[in-house]
C-alpha cells in the first residue's frame, strides 16, 4: 500500500478507527475489506485510501466532498460491510469525518 496521492485542499478524510474481535480463519474479514477498496475506488468523488491494521485498525479515505462520502455510506454492499462488520468483526469502532485544510508531503505534486 502507498500513501494516497491527494489534490490540492480542501477536500475530506473519512477515519475509520477499529478493534476487531479474535480473528477467525475464513471469517470473510480480508475478503470483504478487500471488496470494499474496490467498490470505493469506483465511487464519484474518492481519491484514495491508507490503511494500517494491528491491534487498532486505522483506515484514511479522502473524498472530494460530504455528498460522495454520504452516497458511500449508503452503498448497498458497503451497509452490507457495515452490517457485518458491527454483528461479527468489531468489539469497538469509531468514525470520524474531517475537512483537510491543509497537508504538507516529502514528495513534489
Amino acid at each position: 500500500m502507498a500513501i494516497a496521492r491527494t489534490p490540492e485542499p480542501p477536500y475530506y478524510a473519512v477515519v475509520f478507527t477499529s478493534i476487531r474481535r479474535r480473528p477467525e480463519p475464513g471469517d470473510g474479514y480480508e475478503q470483504m475489506a478487500e471488496r470494499m477498496l474496490e467498490l470505493a475506488k469506483d465511487q464519484p468523488g474518492f481519491l484514495g485510501v491508507e490503511s494500517a491494521r494491528n491491534e487498532i485498525g486505522i483506515t484514511v479515505s479522502y473524498w472530494r466532498s460530504l455528498e460522495d462520502i454520504a452516497r458511500w455510506k449508503e452503498h448497498a454492499e458497503h451497509r452490507e460491510a457495515q452490517r457485518m462488520g458491527y454483528e461479527r468483526w468489531y468489539s469497538a469502532y469509531h468514525t470520524r469525518i474531517c475537512l483537510v485544510e491543509r497537508d504538507y508531503t516529502s514528495e513534489s505534486r
